[in-house]
């Protein structure tokens, strides 16, 4: 967790339907040294996710510097707020991601994407994988386990959000503190801080209250269909799968699936944590840097 607070640029675009979206920008002056990273944050979460990590991989963690763009998606974090929820899906996000990464001048990358965000990654792979050099999925896979996706139905935006440090630390534990019993108080506060606080220093909510109106389709007598085909696209790319161990949502089951449809991936399993793994740990930052080193230039 190394390296000064705001070490990003905050980068500004425009989607094809005339919303502004942001992300995160760290070293940007190393355009020209190794393959981009570009991070995609989880189903209600945003760029600050990964903060860390990103500061670890622009200041040489994984080689040379690097450049990491981390994405806010429409409703989430600094990008703007959709008045359609309807928009809140899968495919005008993938237009977002690749606005962004246009107006960024990104043409490959080495992504790492935590729940929704490896979601995105499959897709991507399957209509655009000339832009995917290698492929990091943060406690994802083609199965989601309908116990992890009723859990999140049951708490994202069920609970008034905090208006300080103390009433967010303890909101995540009253969410989390059974899937998250690793965490040191430092970890629970960085949480907290990448939940609920804005990089202008407002305690509140970091997403539009309407993202909510898009889970409440989701029954748990209906499983949420298998992503097979398009995990199989990523079968020719390096890939490393992070599990917390004590996910529910990822599977071992899965992940040992995963890895015959993969035989070449690798699994990295984050122990005291659940969905999904915050990679701030300096376990997890020095494994994600050293899979990124060890895929290569592009």
């Amino acid at each position: 967790m190394s390296g000064p607070v705001n070490e990003f640029k905050s980068l500004f675009v425009t989607s094809d339907d005339g919303l502004r979206l942001h992300a995160r920008d760290y070293g940007a002056e190393n355009a020209n040294s190794g393959i981009p990273v570009v991070c995609l944050p989880g189903l209600s979460r945003n760029a600050a996710d990964f903060d860390c990590i990103a500061k670890a991989l622009s200041h040489g963690s994984a080689g040379p510097d690097r450049r990491v763009i981390a994405i806010d998606y429409r409703g989430r974090g600094l990008s703007d707020y959709d008045k359609d929820w309807k928009n809140y899906n899968i495919i005008i996000e993938q237009s977002d991601i690749l606005a962004v990464l246009a107006a960024a001048g990104i043409e490959k990358a080495i992504f790492l994407g935590t729940s929704r965000g490896g979601l995105h990654i499959m897709f991507l792979s399957e209509s655009q994988p000339q832009l995917i050099h290698a492929a990091i999925m943060n406690d994802i896979g083609p199965v989601l386990e309908t116990q992890g996706l009723m859990r999140i139905k049951g708490y994202i935006g069920k609970y008034p959000a905090p208006q300080n440090l103390a009433e967010a630390v303890a909101l995540l534990k009253k969410i989390n503190g059974d899937y998250f019993a690793g965490l040191t108080g430092e970890e629970w506060e960085a949480y907290a801080k990448t939940s609920y606080c804005s990089e202008s220093g407002q305690w509140g909510s970091r997403y539009d209250a309407q993202l909510t109106k898009q889970i409440e389709a989701w029954k748990e007598d209906e499983p949420s269909p298998a992503l097979w085909q398009q995990f199989d696209s990523l079968a020719n790319i390096p890939l490393l799968i992070i599990r917390g161990q004590n996910s529910d949502l990822l599977s071992e089951g899965t992940l040992s699936e995963m890895s015959a449809h993969h035989p070449g991936m690798e699994r990295f399993v984050v122990e005291g944590q659940g969905h999904a793994p915050l990679l701030m740990d300096e376990f997890s930052i020095t494994k994600i840097s050293q899979f990124i080193q060890s895929a290569g230039p592009a």
